[in-house]
């Protein structure tokens, strides 16, 4: 089983709670932590832009990412959002096995 953080950002706080909401209503995630207000900067259109954003990791099994990528596109505001997933190299294996548990519903 291979676990990963999918890491995502939105434009409020509000916008964070209904995609993390909707993918543990789905049990694509098992949890997820919201930070924000954080600074980004980055290019768009063919220039530099800024903007307050609100950064979310999630945490869950890396065959759900297609999964969880549809949901989020669905929800998000964003016309290209974020959504990338880090491999969990190594982890506390009673966590990592909490998170295989709540994705299967028990």
């Amino acid at each position: 089983m291979k676990y990963v953080v999918v890491v995502v950002t939105t434009s409020s706080r509000e916008e964070a709670n209904k995609i993390v909401n909707a993918l543990l209503d789905e049990k694509l995630i098992a949890c997820a932590n919201v930070f924000g207000p954080v600074s980004s900067s980055f290019w768009w259109q063919g220039k530099i832009d800024k903007a307050e954003e609100y950064l979310v990791f999630m945490k869950t099994e890396a065959e759900l990412f297609e999964k969880i990528t549809s949901c989020i596109k669905r929800l998000h505001s964003y016309e290209v959002p974020e959504i990338i997933a880090l491999p969990i190299v190594k982890g506390f294996k009673p966590y990592l096995e909490w998170i295989s548990n709540t994705l299967a519903g028990e």
